[in-house]
């Protein structure tokens, strides 16, 4: 799939660039720069592309910072570097896999904890494991409280 997402970015930079639509041109470009250099960090552990999971891990951390940044726009009253910034958060965002809403997650959460007969905290770990199936799909970070919650945590 990751070659599969490198096809997919170089296919919306053609698209982008014959639209002349400049944003979306950049934003594919800077995705595209990102990825080049994660994939030349993980050179000296002998890849030399890094695998979806990595992929999909740089586009979320991508949108993350962004996100974080919008805020801090919206605070500093700078609405248009806000609404630029939530413009890339939309071409990323298309990239990446549709995710579990709330109660797909609890499911999966639910079904984790049955799967590894998790029953106190400490089995966090094996249940986090299991939910790595889903990939994409599920985003750990809103599963990691839901887990620990069912655990008594």
């Amino acid at each position: 799939m990751a070659d599969d997402l490198r096809t997919r970015f170089n296919a919306a930079m053609k698209e982008a660039m014959l639209a002349k639509d400049a944003a979306k041109t950049s934003t594919v470009r800077m995705i595209i720069a990102r990825l080049k250099e994660v994939d030349i960090a993980a050179r000296p552990s002998g890849v030399d592309k890094v695998p979806d999971e990595q992929v999909v891990a740089m586009l979320r951390s991508m949108v993350k910072s962004r996100r974080e940044s919008v805020e801090l726009y919206r605070q500093g009253g700078r609405a248009e570097l806000a609404e630029k910034e939530e413009a890339e958060i939309a071409v990323i965002e298309s990239f990446l896999p549709q995710q579990m809403d709330e109660a797909q997650v609890a499911a999966a959460v639910d079904a984790a904890i049955a799967e590894t007969g998790a029953a106190r905290i400490k089995d966090m770990g094996k249940v986090m494991a299991a939910l790595r199936k889903h990939g994409g799909a599920l985003d750990m970070s809103k599963a990691g409280p839901m887990v620990k919650a069912r655990l008594g945590g």
